[in-house]
């Protein structure tokens, strides 16, 4: 049986969107065909070969590209053909389909054992796998195959390596690969990357002394070594690219480097100098003009913030709501409403639209036009949910700013009726239900929430706090809290929780423990309350007193702590 005429007709679409390998073969000015097509395999159009390829690309225009990725890799084994071959890789690879991928790209190359492509692809989706010694021989050949090409190699593959959970692993392999390649500073550059990865700083910093003996002051390795000089907020770094920039001032790279270690080390005023440097030696970039005024607006230096603001702005930068908001909190911190409200609704369109109006929002109620801000928020349009819900969200926050709890938790219930499985509104209805102690509304929420997402740490931390402060089902609260601590091992807050539903079990050391992790992580006054607690039930009153009094000269208002020290006198 023929194929119709309408297949035909798809099946000629499909091949001139997607791919040539089905299409007859090409011939030449001469009349002849070139050696290449000579090459590929002779294979007749069947209907079940043209049934397979419709599979295929229907199912990848469909978006079902696992099924098209099956349907193209069975076609390849069919045909042999190579085109089909890289074809069936590539949509493997965009399938996330790992152990397709590597078939597909293992036929490619049988078929086309010339081709640095496919060699390149089966050496990328075994790294991608994890398979570092089998793609280590396939590395090897791609690295012989073009020696000329090594550099450009080496580097692509520390890239794959910068992925690879087995640091120490991907560090040997290198090391492997580069024994043939002394003089090539690139892999000098590749296994001092891979040897900072796996912490081995040394060796790295050795390969980066053998680099630049080789290539001297190549930025790259000059980045890299500031890197870990300045791990750990060590100044050893901040001396070198003192150093290199004295030598080389026109290093953007390492100036920009030298800068993000400066604001990772809290040091402002001098970060800011270094990105005012960068400014000037690349005037059209705004990112560098941003930089500047946030780093001022830290500073409450609020002449340069909205200086550096106005140049962002003026070059053009991607996201110009973004600095419209910016220049509306330096005229905020001015006491410049009018100007403040004219930059918040300047933004009328783009990713900062909804962000802006909540702005201007708060500003009408800060100005004591409460029922102006909660109409403004309501006559914003937008148009998705999400957006709707974060509206809610904000108009929740000034009833709360206001001190309405009941308004609070009023608004979100109405918000609930419509939108019952709103994971953002349960927890903050749950969070209004507890401050107008409907503990029963609050458990309710949090079990809806969990059901609908059950890592949700915060609803985790939330419930189990508040079944231990309240004294119910303390086993219940300790195994929730434990889940938390699991999906967010870290969190002070979590830290915190835990804590004091160890207090109320009455094991005094394991709740001390957890409370000085806590406070250490993030020194919060209502931390500090439950710690200073723990410490006075356990006899040590003196550090008790001068942690609340501490605490207590940083945040004075707050209720926690002089709840606390009134309760113990």
């Amino acid at each position: 049986m023929r194929p119709s005429v309408i297949y035909i007709a798809v099946l000629s679409a499909a091949l001139t969107a997607f791919t040539p390998a089905m299409a007859a073969t090409p011939v030449a000015a001469s009349g002849k065909t070139s050696a290449a097509d000579e090459a590929l395999p002779k294979q007749a159009l069947t209907n079940q070969i043209l049934y397979q390829f419709l599979v295929a690309e229907i199912a990848a225009q469909r978006g079902d590209f696992p099924l098209a990725s099956e349907a193209y890799l069975d076609l390849a084994k069919i045909t042999r053909d190579p085109r089909i071959a890289k074809r069936a890789t590539e949509v493997a690879l965009y399938a996330r389909q790992a152990g397709a991928a590597e078939s597909a790209a293992k036929l490619w190359l049988e078929l086309e054992p010339q081709s640095s492509r496919a060699r390149q692809a089966a050496a990328s989706i075994l790294l991608g796998g994890g398979k570092l010694a089998d793609a280590k021989p396939y590395l090897q050949q791609l690295l012989a195959a073009n020696p000329a090409n090594a550099g450009a190699e080496f580097l692509h593959l520390g890239e794959m390596l910068g992925h690879q959970p087995d640091k120490a692993a991907g560090l040997a392999l290198v090391q492997e690969l580069a024994v043939s390649y002394p003089n090539l500073p690139e892999a000098h550059l590749v296994i001092a990357q891979a040897a900072a990865r796996a912490g081995k700083f040394d060796m790295a910093l050795a390969e980066l002394d053998k680099l630049n003996k080789l290539q001297p002051n190549w930025e790259a390795a000059a980045l890299l070594r500031l890197e870990i000089l300045s791990r750990d907020g060590k100044p050893d770094g901040m001396v070198y690219a003192q150093d290199y920039l004295k030598r080389y001032p026109d290093a953007k790279e390492l100036r920009l480097g030298y800068a993000r270690a400066l604001l990772n080390q809290n040091r402002l005023p001098e970060a800011r100098e270094q990105f005012r440097i960068l400014a000037k030696a690349v005037p059209s970039s705004p990112e560098m003009q941003l930089a500047v005024g946030l780093i001022s607006l830290q500073l409450n230096d609020l002449d340069a913030a909205e200086t550096a603001f106005k140049a962002a702005l003026q070059l053009n930068y991607v996201d110009p709501g973004v600095i419209r908001i910016y220049l509306g909190q330096v005229a905020e911190a001015r006491g410049r409403d009018t100007e403040a409200a004219t930059w918040y609704r300047g933004v009328t369109d783009g990713p900062q639209y909804v962000n802006a109006q909540i702005k201007y929002a708060v500003l009408l109620a800060k100005q004591g036009k409460l029922n102006d801000a909660r109409a403004y928020l309501h006559a914003v349009v937008v148009d998705n949910d999400d957006d709707r819900v974060h509206l809610i969200q904000a108009e929740a926050d000034l009833l709360r700013t206001a001190k309405d709890d009941a308004g609070v938790y009023a608004l979100l219930s109405d918000a609930l009726a419509t939108r019952p499985d709103s994971v953002d509104l349960l927890y903050d209805h749950a969070m209004a239900a507890e401050r107008l102690n409907h503990i029963d509304v609050l458990e309710k929420d949090l079990r809806h929430l969990l059901k609908l997402q059950p890592n949700h740490a915060q609803a985790l931390n939330a419930l189990g706090y508040t079944l231990a402060d309240h004294n119910m089902r303390l086993p219940e609260a300790v195994g929730l809290l434990d889940q938390a601590l699991k999906l967010a091992p870290g969190d002070p807050f979590i830290l915190d929780s835990m804590g004091w539903a160890q207090y109320r079990l009455g094991k005094l050391t394991a709740a001390a423990e957890y409370l000085q992790r806590a406070f250490k992580a993030r020194p919060d006054p209502e931390i500090a309350a439950h710690l200073g607690e723990v410490l006075w039930v356990q006899g040590k009153h003196d550090e008790a007193r001068q942690l609340w009094q501490t605490s207590l000269s940083a945040s004075p208002q707050n209720q926690a702590l002089l709840d606390v020290m009134a309760k113990f006198k």
